[in-house]
């Protein structure tokens, strides 16, 4: 059983490394209809960059906790990736696309939190 911690903390280095922007946790434990404990959702300025930021964020959890994800989807167009790892799952977006879907907003009644971007 992987530590969720460890697990949370090797998604967000793997954002970092790649220079991922706004990325946000979002815990939602004890929210009703929530299918995982956590969302991690972060942006990459281009396709390009999202593709780098799912194999970074998969290159450090396996690493970290020898964790690989369930399901990847979305790299074909690399404009949103999502990542499931069980009881977290990742979302990867282009701008364009994270205004769209606006994850936040949709899990509002959870507990958010900005992670600083490492320059």
């Amino acid at each position: 059983m992987v530590d969720k911690s460890k697990l949370l903390q090797s998604i967000v280095d793997g954002i970092q490394e790649k220079k991922g922007k706004n990325i946000s946790t979002i815990s939602l434990k004890g929210v009703t209809g929530s299918i995982c404990d956590y969302f991690v959702i972060c942006e990459g300025n281009t396709p390009t960059q999202v593709s780098a930021l799912a194999e970074s964020v998969e290159k450090i959890v396996k690493e970290n906790t020898h964790e690989s994800p369930l399901r990847v989807q979305g790299k074909q167009q690399s404009e949103w990736i999502g990542m499931d790892y069980g009881d977290i799952i990742v979302h990867i977006f282009v701008p364009e696309l994270r205004s769209f879907y606006n994850l936040e907003l949709l899990w509002e009644d959870a507990i958010s939190t900005s992670i600083p971007t490492i320059d």
